[in-house]
This record gives structure tokens, sequence and C-alpha cells, in this order.
């Protein structure tokens, strides 16, 4: 099963606030710029790549000296407005020190729901692809009120990146968090959690592992992650959740390794890549 990732050409590669900021509320420029890289590196192999990156009101709460996430609407629009454009200004200067252009791309749940819309967004994907650039897309969190007050569950973009996923029918998602992979039990409290290589099937059993929101900075939580997997499934794709600590990991993924949990349908595991 893991050997079928080694032909995956298209890539859509989601990274959450608390894979982009330490626990204390600053950027993690680090873990940036390494991601950059890898990616860059991906390119240069020859892959196409798309980013789905959370973060603005993590860097915005940054940039602002804010102690914490705002949970007034209007501030949490004025947060994201500020903190999108330092993140995009990050990547930029990260993805330009490895000659590789990024484009930005802000979506709301309407545009990808609206058909003209939503081929609108499909247009500009494969356009900057074809010019060899990675898009890097965001919820659009300064008019998005839905994703701002948890209505629609995008969750920190785990949904979006499953749907953009879906969009650009890639080969392959690969899920960038805080946690190595989907477990049996919360390995934050049971050192013996057992952690799940692969996923066929989501469960009623397996749905009942998933645990509560996220993190300081974040919307997203394990349940949101198990509702991407949940749509990559359904859309015959395949996703890797892992953790994000190290975005190197990508490379290993990319080679086979068994890391994360990978979740796939058992027909589609055996199944060979499409061509681009």
């Amino acid at each position: 099963m893991r050997e079928s990732l080694k032909n995956s050409k298209r890539l859509v590669i989601k990274v959450g606030t608390s894979t982009l900021m330490y626990g204390n509320g600053h950027v993690n420029l680090r873990t940036i710029e390494k991601l950059a890289m890898v990616l860059s590196d991906l390119r240069n192999e020859g892959k196409e790549v798309i980013l789905v990156s959370s973060g603005a009101i993590g860097v915005g709460c940054h940039k602002l000296q804010l102690p914490a996430r705002p949970t007034d609407i209007p501030d949490l629009q004025a947060v994201a407005s500020v903190g999108q454009s330092e993140l995009m200004h990050i990547y930029s200067k990260f993805f330009g020190e490895y000659g590789q252009v990024v484009g930005q791309v802000l979506l709301t749940r309407d545009v990808t729901d609206f058909p003209i819309s939503r081929e609108n967004v499909m247009n500009t994907l494969e356009s900057l692809l074809s010019r060899g650039i990675i898009p890097i897309v965001n919820e659009n969190d300064t008019v998005a009120v839905e994703e701002l007050e948890h209505v629609t569950k995008y969750g920190d973009n785990d949904l979006l990146s499953a749907i953009v996923a879906r969009l650009v029918q890639a080969d392959l998602l690969i899920m960038l968090s805080d946690i190595d992979g989907f477990y049996k039990s919360n390995p934050t409290t049971d050192p013996n959690a057992i952690m799940f290589s692969e996923i066929n099937q989501i469960t009623p059993e397996i749905e009942a592992l998933a645990g509560g929101r996220g993190s300081k900075f974040g919307t997203g939580g394990m349940l949101t992650k198990l509702s991407a997997a949940t749509y990559c499934m359904a859309s015959h794709q395949k996703m890797i959740l892992t953790n994000g600590k190290k975005p190197t990991i990508i490379f290993e993924i990319m080679q086979g390794a068994q890391v994360g949990t990978l979740f796939a349908n058992k027909k589609e595991a055996f199944s060979h890549d499409r061509t681009h």
C-alpha cells in the first residue's frame, strides 16, 4: 500500500496552526523554512504541490502581540487580515530563497459549493500548477464568519484541504499535525497508546476515538481530521496524517516509509496512480 505512494505526482500538503506556531504564540520560523525547502525540492523533482495553510489568526495574534485568540467575530476578522498578509510575506521569503514562486488563493465555503465559482477555482489552481507555481490556499477568515464560529466544520482547514484535493484530483493529501498519526487512545495521557498504520474504513468505533477541539491559536482537532479522511476516502483518494514537526518526513512518505496513518479504501490502496 505504501509503495503506491511513490508514484504520486500531484500532492496537497496541509499544515495546521499548531505546526506553524510555538505553544507560546510565536511563529515557528524554523519549521516554516524547512517546509519551504521540502516543498520546493518536491517541485524540483517534478511533483505538483498545493499547500493548504492555516495560521492567519495565529500569526495575526503574534503580530499584534495578543495573549490569546479573540472571541469576537469582527476582532477575529481583523486579526486574520493582519495575519494573512504577514503569513504570506513569511512564505514568500522562505520559498523565494529556494527559487520557488508561490501564489495566494483564499477560499470560502460558498465558493467551493457554487458550481461556477468552483470551476473558476479549479481553473486557477490548474493554471498555477502548470506554471510551476505552488498555490498556498487558506480559508478567507476576513469574511468567512461560518468558519470562525465553527459552523461549517472546516476545522483549521482540515476539511478544506480534502475539498481542494478532490477539486484538483490529487494523488495524495498529506496532513501535517502535532501528532504522529491516529491512535487507539490518547498518546498524551496513555504511554502505551497504539497508532494505526492504515485505516481502510471509517467505522463508528473509529469515529468514537476522535477527540476534542484543537490548540490555543487553532480550531482543529482529531475529529476534523477524521472528517477530512472520510471525505477523501469517499472521493477514492488517499490521505496520510502525520507529525509536521519535521517537514522532511514528507520525503519519507514519498519513499514509502511506514510513517503516520494512511487512510485509503482497500481497493484504492493497490490501484495505480493516474498520470497528469
